[in-house]
């Protein structure tokens, strides 16, 4: 019986064994209460670019932290340019020549850029201390190549996510890796950068490098991918060529259902002003911001990447308090200065680095999802009512469709796509009169887009009013009721739905 891999590369029918860079077989691998990979395989070719597809939790990431030296299988056989290889460690996976860049970036915040790239790499001069203008002159030369315009000197903590992204991908391009693993690479990239990030996978793809591509974004998949292999509940489905396909039937292959409707907006009466934020500033990087919010009103803002829109969410959940201006809830003006004045006049934030500033990685689902209403809403002559809270948190856990054994799993397990269905959940509880959702379905698949997209209607029509902060165009048109954009810390214009198109949000974003 034919491979169902292998007539799925050249017109001219069976793809050659030795035209594989990496040939994967069997492969199991099982966590305490999860079956994460049930007997999967997977072929790379040179000189291609692969797609993995699936939803979160599918065992995309598994697999590949498996291949890059992260985790051990339980079982199953590797090839890597046609020998049998045993991947001890992520150091040894590249030393072999597989590199991956995570979809949680693993940057050391303190240190310099090109101190990151090169770190146990760096060399040396004569006397054997650490060489730092040669080290400066190779990143600069790295840069130059991939045409990055970074500082090899800047600390990375200062950088943007996306820049952070831009450093990972020069990193695991230095090591000359024959197979180059990409985990959500453009989810913090605007348009601009994910076609520059496209030039450098398209050079290295010529180069006769394997690239293993990690996505939600079908249009990626067609716009850069030769080929895709899908993954469901840890098994593997099926590997096609991307122009034999259609999007719709992707989903089918991912989700085993069909989405009607990616983005269920639905008409809601619009209510009375909840949030009215005038001249709003913070000294170098917004100013003179103004705009008011209704209730049951989703509000989009759109703007690329450094435009100040988080920042501006930021200040207005206290994270950040402005320097000037002011900002009315109910009516009232108030002073946001913390986050806990924001959560007592009901208001709720989903920040937009997961990993950093949203999850408490070492607590299990349980602890991150009731985290922000322990000090109140649950609370009872002076004890936490623990039943009540547990079964509400279960609830809002089934609802968002989690995929977990059990509340007690670290949360540090799931998938980046689940860690984010516990967030939501986690402000949901708190039940929230204004929502401000910053990238609220960034690497997340698309069955789980679909329903929290949904979940963000049905809040709006039980009036609750949001803001939604997104990088994904289709998004923003497809959710909001009106779209503020932004460019470099300045509202550049507001859209009603029926007027905004992507060429309008574009000409106003960098306006």
């Amino acid at each position: 019986m034919q491979s169902p891999l292998a007539a799925t590369t050249h017109d001219t029918g069976i793809v050659p064994i030795d035209d594989y860079i990496l040939e994967v077989e069997g492969v199991r691998k099982e966590f305490p209460g999860v079956l994460a990979l049930d007997n999967v395989q997977f072929r790379l070719r040179r000189g291609s670019v692969h797609a993995l597809m699936g939803e979160n939790g599918a065992g995309k990431s598994t697999l590949m932290k498996i291949i890059a030296g992260i985790y051990t299988p339980d079982s199953g056989s590797f090839r890597f340019h046609d020998k049998d290889i045993r991947l001890r460690s992520p150091l040894d996976a590249l030393e072999k020549g597989i590199a991956m860049i995570h979809q949680e970036l693993n940057l050391m915040a303190p240190m310099t850029v090109a101190e990151n790239i090169w770190i146990r790499r760096e060399p040396t001069n004569r006397f054997g201390f650490v060489d730092h203008a040669r080290m400066r002159a190779q990143t600069a030369a790295l840069f130059k190549r991939l045409n990055i315009d970074l500082d090899p000197d800047a600390q990375v903590g200062t950088l943007s996510v996306a820049n952070r992204q831009m450093v990972e991908i020069a990193k695991a391009v230095s090591y000359e890796s024959d197979v180059l693993i990409m985990d959500e690479p453009t989810s913090a990239l605007t348009e601009r950068e994910v076609e520059h990030l496209f030039k450098i996978i398209r050079s290295l793809r010529e180069q006769g490098k394997g690239i293993i591509y990690i996505t939600h974004k079908m249009n990626e998949l067609f716009e850069i991918a030769d080929e895709f292999s899908v993954f469901r509940d840890g098994k593997y489905i099926a590997t096609r060529k991307s122009t034999e396909v259609t999007r719709d039937d992707i989903i089918r292959m991912m989700v085993g259902r069909e989405i009607t409707q990616m983005f269920p907006k639905e008409t809601v009466p619009i209510g009375e002003v909840v949030l009215s934020v005038k001249d709003l500033a913070l000294n170098g990087i917004f100013k003179d911001v103004t705009f008011e919010l209704r209730s049951g009103e989703i509000l989009g803002i759109a703007g690329l990447v450094g435009s100040g829109r988080s920042n501006i969410a930021e200040t207005i959940f206290g994270v950040t308090p402005a320097d000037s201006g002011t900002i009315e809830l109910f009516g009232k003006t108030t002073r946001v200065d913390n986050p806990a004045t924001a959560m007592r006049h009901g208001m709720a934030f989903l920040t937009e680095d997961r990993k950093d500033t949203g999850c408490f990685l070492l607590l299990d689902i349980q602890e991150n999802t009731q985290i922000a209403v322990l000090q109140s809403g649950y609370v009872k002559n002076g004890f936490v009512e623990q039943k009540r809270l547990a079964r509400d948190s279960i609830d809002i856990s089934n609802a968002l469709r989690v995929k977990t054994p059990d509340m007690s799993e670290p949360i540090n397990n799931l998938s980046g796509g689940n860690q984010q269905k516990v967030l939501i959940g986690r402000w949901l509880l708190t039940k929230p009169k204004i929502l401000i959702l910053d990238e609220p379905t960034r690497g997340i698949d698309v069955g789980a887009k679909a329903e929290i997209h949904r979940l963000i209607s049905k809040l709006a029509g039980e009036g609750v009013a949001v803001i939604m902060i997104s990088s994904e165009m289709p998004e923003v048109l497809g959710m909001s009721d009106r779209i503020m954009v932004v460019h470099e810390g300045r509202v550049t214009g507001f859209l009603d739905r029926e007027e905004a198109n992507q060429v309008k949000i574009m000409e106003l974003a960098s306006h």
